[in-house]
């Protein structure tokens, strides 16, 4: 299996935003993450960086105006 857990960047903290990620959409005015059991999550934010040996997605969420 590929697939991989999202966290999100907070200070200097990583929180478990979702796991078992499988697809990551690009949307308008954020990202969209698909688990391989069909959960579905949205953040406003972007992709901060990728482990692909950890198999870990570092995301950062755009504050609200």
């Amino acid at each position: 299996m590929c697939e991989a857990n999202a966290y999100l960047i907070k200070e200097e903290e990583h929180e478990l935003f979702m796991e078992a990620v499988d697809v990551i959409e690009p949307e308008e005015d954020g990202i969209k993450l698909v688990s391989i059991f069909g959960e579905q999550k949205f953040i406003r934010g972007h992709i901060h960086s990728l482990s692909l040996i950890d198999r870990k997605i570092y995301l950062i969420e755009t504050p609200d105006d």
